[in-house]
């Protein structure tokens, strides 16, 4: 039997419902196997594969204990995790949702699911370590829910998952490992360490093909963004900006200014 191209196992590791499970089966995935760049595959019913926990309650319910407390910190940690478990997720649907995209695009995004796999697999350790394990701590979908309102529009998943949403974790980044270490976890501060290096190159790939996009299309990439924020309803973002870091990733001087004049 000919084996599934990368396109069509991504989608096969997207259905995966088992957390570990879908870790483990995004890294031992080949990436560099021949694609099918083309292929206009059918989407099936159920996606994404989650686990029946973390329980997916409104962002504004969620209570966590005190970073005072062992368990506060394993929340904390979670959040980070369920995150990064959303992000293996959206790089595996990207990769098989959208067709007629370069060789490269796809390459990209597998690639980082890989990462993402990485970043989760890391932390999930992480709280074994502590007693705890993904599942404990009650989560919400907010990634998840903006991939669903821009299946049909690739740039928009473009510019408001991995440039937006995925982009605030550089700014959030140096704040939340102050916490950790602050808390005592000098291993999260290692881990988040990792993470944010990583982090700029999933954003820089976001905005390099994003700005690909807008080429083809003869837009304009800031005033695009506006109109597709507001399109789609993405956040408002709120300083404090990792300028540095948003920098690395490849944002203009440009949309630097828009984002801390307008929000967005």
């Amino acid at each position: 039997m000919t084996p599934p191209t990368p396109r069509h196992a991504a989608l096969d590791i997207l259905r995966i419902t088992d957390a570990p499970v879908k870790a483990a089966a995004t890294l031992a995935l080949d990436a560099s196997a021949p694609l099918d760049c083309d292929a206009a595959i059918q989407e099936p019913p159920g996606l994404p594969g989650r686990p029946e926990r973390p329980r997916l309650v409104a962002h504004t319910s969620l209570k966590s204990p005190p970073l005072s407390t062992p368990a506060g910190v394993a929340a904390l940690l979670h959040a980070i995790a369920h995150i990064e478990f959303n992000a293996i997720n959206l790089a595996l649907d990207v990769c098989w949702r959208f067709p007629g995209m370069p060789e490269a695009f796809y390459r990209d995004w597998l690639h980082i699911a890989q990462e993402e796999a990485t970043h989760f697999t890391l932390l999930r350790e992480h709280l074994l370590s502590m007693g705890f394990d993904y599942g404990d701590f009650d989560a919400h979908n907010a990634l998840w829910d903006m991939a669903e309102r821009t299946r049909h529009d690739i740039l928009a998943r473009i510019a408001l998952v991995p440039r937006t949403l995925e982009a605030r974790g550089l700014d959030a980044s140096p704040a939340v490992k102050r916490k950790l270490i602050g808390a005592g976890d000098r291993r999260a501060g290692e881990i988040l360490d990792v993470i944010l290096r990583d982090e700029i190159g999933h954003v820089a790939a976001g905005n390099r093909w994003y700005r690909h996009l807008c080429d083809e299309r003869g837009l304009d990439p800031v005033a695009t963004y506006a109109e597709l924020a507001a399109r789609y309803e993405a956040p408002r973002l709120r300083a404090p900006f990792n300028l540095e870091a948003r920098r690395q990733a490849g944002f203009s001087q440009a949309e630097l200014d828009a984002l801390q004049h307008g929000g967005r």
